[in-house]
């Protein structure tokens, strides 16, 4: 019995050990299947790669485990259902969110390209150097990147006849002159308006308007009048005036357009000096040659001849008094023939005269202008005197 005691603790303890033995053995065999059935894969994640065993089933599997969640816009280089594979590489690029505004465009976009450069030519946008960009081309991608470009457009500016070929950013005419420092005056025309916004090879025109004044001094040519003259011999002539030019002068408002003068409008004219005609006596006497006769010229009261310059007034005159009455006091208002003004230091007042074209007058009154051999003849009406004008004439002195 004793020896049968003995026996039985002996054979359980063999038999625990063989049963922990198997055991050992199957979690052996199980850790080294285990172990030869994981996959070596390379992971590349946003540039950074690492090598990964693995027993994963599938890309996605495999992305699971490394805690890796693929959006819509982000780039992964196999299938997620596709099998894992040894040595297999998978690559993986996060997409980021980023605004592009072209032209005050704005426009979201997700991109897995590395640089700005990368990116527009992603989207198909193109940058020339006359654009603004309001970042580098060689920038990094990164989250919530705004990136602005102002497209130039290449316009020709037209100023006064002179083209030039100008590239901007800017939206508008009006923002143009003012990037180009171009200044407008008054005047000056531009076409299109102002607020035309601007577009590839459009032409803007400026038109330059300046407006002038030109004085311009003509000449009044003179008259000339032919009177007979009983005291010359028939078939004789004497000038008695020469005659001179007078001198009229006229302002024009001149409108140039880019320098060439385009309008002229006359603003004013004066006369700067009258002109003076040239009177010449023609000879009427006829001299009768006969033994018995004398040389009569029928005149003999006349005492003495001279030729004076003369002009014409009405006693209504807008310099005149008003009430009709001479120097003398004669009342020319109510007899207005026959009455002239003179200088008394040459024609006494009282004289009795006959002038040509005329009549027969008495010099009853005087003016501030009549000085030398100067005579102003009383005509019945101011038009009258307005059409007589200025004339050389013959006076004959008779008492």
């Amino acid at each position: 019995m004793n020896f049968v005691s003995k026996l039985l603790p002996t054979v359980k303890r063999k038999i625990v050990l063989s049963v922990v033995s198997v055991l050992a053995l199957f979690v052996l065999v199980g850790f080294v299947a285990y172990e030869v059935t994981k996959e070596e894969v390379y992971v590349t994640n946003d540039g950074e790669t690492e090598t990964v065993i693995t027993h994963a089933n599938t890309v996605e599997d495999l992305l699971e485990e490394l805690d890796i969640v693929v959006g819509d816009h982000d780039e992964l280089s196999h299938d997620l259902e596709e099998p894992i594979v040894a040595e297999m590489h998978v690559e993986y690029v996060q997409a980021q969110r980023l605004t592009l505004i072209v032209d005050q465009e704005e426009e979201v976009y997700y991109t897995t390209q590395e640089s700005v450069a990368e990116f527009l030519d992603e989207v198909e946008v193109e940058v020339s150097e006359h654009d603004e960009l309001s970042v580098e081309l060689s920038t990094p991608i990164e989250d919530d990147l705004a990136i602005e470009l102002n497209q130039a457009v290449k316009v020709i500016v037209d100023d006064a006849g002179e083209k030039e070929e100008v590239w901007t950013t800017e939206k508008t005419i009006a923002n143009l002159l003012e990037e180009q420092s171009i200044e407008l005056n008054d005047l000056d025309r531009l076409e299109p308006a102002k607020d035309e916004e601007l577009t590839d090879d459009l032409t803007v025109t400026i038109t330059r308007v300046e407006q002038v004044t030109d004085v311009i001094e003509e000449t009044i040519d003179f008259s000339t009048v032919r009177r007979n003259d009983s005291s010359l011999e028939k078939g004789t002539e004497e000038v008695i005036a020469s005659g001179s030019n007078g001198k009229l002068e006229k302002k024009y408002q001149v409108t140039l357009e880019n320098g060439e003068e385009v309008d002229r409008e006359l603003v004013s004219e004066e006369v700067k000096e009258e002109s003076e005609q040239r009177v010449i006596a023609v000879g009427t006497k006829v001299i009768q040659n006969t033994a018995a006769t004398t040389v009569s010229r029928g005149d003999s009261s006349t005492k003495k001849t001279m030729y004076v310059e003369a002009t014409a007034y009405n006693w209504d005159c807008g310099s005149c008094s008003g009430t009709g009455r001479t120097a003398t006091g004669y009342n020319v208002k109510a007899n207005p023939d026959g009455v002239i003004a003179v200088d008394p230091d040459v024609i006494p007042l009282g004289t009795r005269v006959y002038v040509e074209g005329y009549g027969y007058a008495v010099a009853r009154d005087t003016g501030g202008a009549i000085r030398g051999k100067k005579i102003d003849l009383h005509m019945r009406t101011v038009e009258e005197a307005r059409q007589f004008g200025r004339q050389q004439v013959k006076i004959e002195i008779l008492d």
